[in-house]
C-alpha cells in the first residue's frame, strides 16, 4: 500500500483578498507532513462558501490582505463553523492576535511567515494545540480573568471522571493526541469529551475553557 494512502485527507480553505496572496498560501501545500500524517488539500474560494462547505476543517485567513480584520474575524466567529482558523496577521497588533484567538483561531501566525513556518502552525493546531505568541496568550488569560463574560456560566456543571481527566489534563497543556495516548483512548473520543466538557462550561474554545475551569468549582459524577 501507498504511503499517500494511509494519510488522512484534511481539507483547508484559503482566505485571502488578494489572488496572489491566495497562490502564495498554495506553497503551504508542498511541504510534505511531519507528525499529523495529515494530506492537507488546498480549497480555494470566497468567505461565505468556504464557511458552509462542510469538507472544509480548516480554514486559512490571511488579514493582511483583509479590509476590516476584525470584521473578517467577527463574521467568522458569528457564523459559528465547525471548520478550524488558521490566521496569518501582524503579530504585533496584539488586539487583532486576542480577537482571533476568541473568534477560535488554534493557530496565530506572524504574516512574515514562511509557507514551512505556516504548515508548522497547522501540524500544532492538528495535534490539538494552540500556536500563538506567548505574549498574547498571557493578555489573554488576564482578559478573560478580569472580565465578566457575557454569556450564562453554567452553576456547578457536572462532570463525569473521564470529562475530569481530560480536563485536568488540558489544565496541563496536553494535546489532544497526549491525552488520547495518556488516557488509551481514541483521538476522535477525546475531541468529543473537549466538546461535551465546552458545552458544560459554557466556553467557545480551549484556552477559555482552561479559565472557567480555574474560576469555579466543578462537580465530577460518576461515568
Amino acid at each position: 500500500m501507498a504511503e499517500s494512502s494511509l494519510l488522512e485527507t484534511v481539507h483547508v480553505g484559503l482566505i485571502a483578498g488578494e489572488p496572489l496572496r491566495v497562490e502564495g498560501l498554495r506553497g503551504v501545500f508542498e511541504h510534505q507532513p511531519r507528525d499529523s500524517h495529515a494530506d492537507l488539500v488546498p480549497v480555494v474560494g470566497y468567505l461565505d462558501e468556504l464557511l458552509v462547505d462542510p469538507t472544509v476543517a480548516y480554514l486559512i485567513v490571511d488579514l493582511n490582505s483583509c479590509a476590516l480584520p476584525l470584521h473578517t474575524l467577527k463574521k467568522i466567529h458569528r457564523a459559528k463553523t465547525p471548520a478550524r482558523l488558521i490566521v496569518i496577521g501582524p503579530d504585533e497588533d496584539e488586539e487583532l492576535v486576542m480577537e482571533a484567538i476568541l473568534a477560535g483561531a488554534r493557530a496565530f501566525v506572524d504574516g512574515t511567515a514562511g509557507p514551512r513556518q505556516i504548515r508548522d502552525a497547522i501540524e500544532v493546531a492538528l495535534s490539538g494545540s494552540i500556536w500563538a505568541p506567548r505574549r498574547s496568550l498571557a493578555q489573554l488569560i488576564d482578559r478573560l480573568l478580569s472580565e465578566r463574560s457575557q454569556r450564562p456560566v453554567p452553576s456547578n456543571p457536572q462532570l463525569t471522571d473521564r470529562e475530569q481527566q481530560v480536563l485536568d489534563l488540558i489544565l496541563l497543556a496536553r494535546s489532544n493526541r497526549e491525552i488520547a495516548d495518556e488516557l488509551g483512548i481514541e483521538e476522535r473520543t477525546v475531541k468529543s469529551h473537549v466538546g461535551k466538557l465546552m458545552r458544560k462550561i459554557g466556553a467557545e474554545n480551549r484556552i477559555e475553557l482552561s479559565i472557567r475551569a480555574l474560576r469555579g468549582p466543578i462537580q465530577a459524577v460518576p461515568d
